[in-house]
């Protein structure tokens, strides 16, 4: 994949290097459910089915720390890698292991603790309430195995061994398919033989992928590195998208256990074949939802890329092809579960189940109703990952939003109160209509945006320096915006005879990274988000940045006092203003209306204050991360200058 120009390779080619290990890393852990459900369905009945469903919500939850913590892993090593920061990155994922572990032991016991209550609220009825237990103490048991190997699969995969990342999972599946029906069947262990056989394949990747940080390849972990510090929240703020994704699963999942068991009771099929029943569909048609999510995940790398370069042409080609892709993947399941849902289901359970002829009657219509048109999901499970991929996160988790928690249980509510059980299997159809409708003018919208023609940003202002002004500093300097900053910059510039960078900063890092320069301009410190081509700038600026500071010079801002922490012969500056003089410079120089001066002010002080805390952890305008500061206001712009330049000559005397 290295080898791989994502600029340049057909798009084809590049679908097929990136998404493929995607599927089959999902298509795994999907099959890891299914194949209990199968074995415990065949062994043990309706029932079974019914209990591996009431505990698959404490997986999700399993899930979301997995990725909240993984996920987030991945993504800050990559940023550190990028910043050149090894020491950093060593410390950032040793500090997240010992998270990892601290959090999802304490996950396991909390959850053994409260199991009786969880599975009331997970919708377990009476009958299935002891198989639910027994099935839930096992997977328990196992589960910190589960969210140990799950998250470093991540990390294993964004330090450059994704062969060693599908590995994992698996060696972990495939034990688990051999250990099944042993327990189940021979061994006549029921639900409990399902949970080991479970347990022992999680424990065997957990124990692959931990052996595994003794040879990572990017960076060398050592004993110290895995102490706990601030650095693990970064992590984790990277995560959260993966982790909002599974809640909202979670969510459906709760509410349809308990609209099953509620509604179902008062049918001939009772409570159980309704919730296993559910069970059983759900599984089945995450294998259609991991294979469109595979695409789409793989994709992401190329659309990034292609959008921070602005090569619009290749993005769209892109968007299209994943979109393509999907449907014709959704509607060929579409057809098969609409056509053949009797020998699928009928993998699930043996004839000889005394609930066999109702549980395949209720099973079919479920299938028929709820899957009526799942295809057009298609549309709502890439949209999220393309508009994300486009910097727009907040969109993005609006499409994870939209079906489950907006749309479907509401009108699942609400039907059921007229209909009955059958109101939550039409909550599905129109759920699934309504939604790509509002997704379709949503991307729509976003790929509107997508204009291909390209504007080149020419850098207009020439800096001579003197190399004969003797000085071995270099000054940084952060500002409020309308404090006067730039200009400040600018008049000391010429006062040292040093060069000063500011917008030079954006051609360069252009020039180094690939990424266009308007991209750069309209995106480096008013973030839509920090995901993809977001870090890709702060990485980008931060080399250029480095490379700057190896001769005296002045930078204004981009966090250029923490990317140049460890420089010993650096000043570090900081210029602020009240707010009417700030007012009046913005209203003057910027063209800013006056009304509205105020306002604009505080936004990009803000966004300013936010990026620099995520980047370094720190306060913006905390004077303690500074050498000086000054109030523009006290003496203006030139004679703050004049201050700037004695302190720093005396610096170097």
């Amino acid at each position: 994949m290295k080898e791989l120009d994502l600029g340049k390779e057909k798009i084809n080619k590049l679908l097929l290097a990136f998404s493929i290990p995607c599927i089959i890393s999902m298509l795994i852990n999907s099959i890891y459910n299914i194949v209990d459900q199968i074995f415990i369905g065949k062994g043990v009945g309706t029932i079974g089915n019914a209990a591996t469903n009431v505990i698959f919500p404490v997986v999700i939850i399993c899930n979301a720390l997995a990725q909240l913590i993984g996920n987030g892993c991945a993504a800050n090593l990559s940023l550190r890698l990028g910043e050149g920061n090894k020491e950093e990155a060593k410390k950032s994922i040793g500090s997240s292991v010992t998270l990892l572990f601290i959090s999802s032991f304490i996950l396991a016991i909390l959850g053994e603790i409260f199991l009786p209550v969880l599975v009331n609220i997970f919708g377990c009825t009476s009958s299935v309430y002891d198989s639910a237990i027994t099935y839930g103490r096992i997977i328990l048991i196992g589960a910190p195995f589960m969210i140990i190997y799950t998250a470093l699969s991540s990390f294993i995969r964004a330090d450059g061994s994704p062969k060693y990342s599908m590995t994992i999972l698996v060696i972990g599946a495939v034990i688990n398919l051999i250990l099944d029906p042993i327990f189940i069947f021979p061994l006549k262990m029921g639900v409990a033989g399902g949970a080991l056989a479970t347990i022992i394949g999680q424990f065997v990747s957990f124990i692959l992928a931990v052996l595994y940080l003794r040879k990572t390849k990017t960076i060398k972990l050592k004993l110290k590195d895995f102490a706990l510090n601030k650095s693990v929240l970064k992590t984790m703020s990277l995560g959260v998208s993966s982790f909002v994704t599974q809640t909202t699963v979670l969510a459906l999942f709760v509410v349809m256990n308990n609209l099953m068991t509620k509604y179902g009771v008062d049918t001939k099929y009772g409570a159980d074949i309704p919730l296993s029943v559910y069970g059983i569909i759900s599984k089945i048609n995450n294998i259609y939802i991991s294979s469109v999510l595979g695409i789409a995940i793989g994709a992401q790398p190329i659309m990034g890329f292609n959008y921070g370069a602005r090569n619009y042409k290749r993005v769209k080609e892109t968007i299209k092809k994943v979109l393509f892709i999907g449907l014709i993947i959704g509607f060929v399941f579409n057809i098969v579960i609409l056509v053949f849902p009797k020998p699928i289901i009928s993998i699930f359970i043996t004839k000889t189940d005394p609930n066999y002829d109702l549980f395949m009657e209720f099973a079919v219509k479920f299938a028929r109703i709820f899957l009526l048109v799942c295809a057009i999901n298609a549309l709502e499970l890439c949209s999220g990952i393309i508009i994300q991929s486009l910097g727009n996160v907040k969109k993005a988790t609006l499409t994870t939003f939209t079906r489950q928690i907006i749309l479907f249980i509401p009108i699942a509510f609400i039907l059921c109160h007229f209909k009955g059980l059958y109101g939550a299997l039409y909550a599905g159809p129109i759920a699934d209509i309504l939604c790509f409708i509002f997704i379709f003018f949503l991307l729509r919208s976003e790929y509107k945006k997508l204009k291909e023609d390209k504007v080149e940003y020419e850098v207009t202002e020439n800096i001579n320096v003197d190399t004969n002004f003797k000085t071995d500093y270099v000054i940084t300097i952060n500002r409020e915006y309308g404090s006067g900053g730039r200009y400040v910059g600018k008049i000391l510039s010429e006062m040292l005879k040093v060069p000063c960078y500011d917008k030079e900063i954006i051609s360069l890092s252009a020039e180094k990274s690939g990424l266009d320069n308007d991209f750069i301009k309209e995106n480096e410190e008013s973030r839509k988000s920090y995901y993809g081509t977001d870090n890709d700038i702060f990485i980008a600026e931060s080399k250029v940045i480095k490379n700057i500071a190896k001769n005296p010079s002045i930078i204004i801002g981009r966090c250029s006092n923490y990317v140049l922490r460890n420089n010993k012969k650096i000043i570090n500056v900081f210029l602020y203003s009240d707010m009417k003089n700030k007012e009046k410079r913005v209203t003057k120089y910027y063209n800013i209306p006056k009304e509205n001066a105020k306002k604009q002010i505080e936004k990009i002080n803000k966004q300013r204050a936010k990026y620099y805390k995520f980047y370094t952890g720190c306060k913006w305008n905390d004077i303690e991360n500074y050498d000086i500061a000054l109030n523009t206001d006290v003496l203006g712009v030139n004679k703050t200058a004049e201050v700037l330049k004695e302190f720093i000559l005396s610096k170097n005397n």
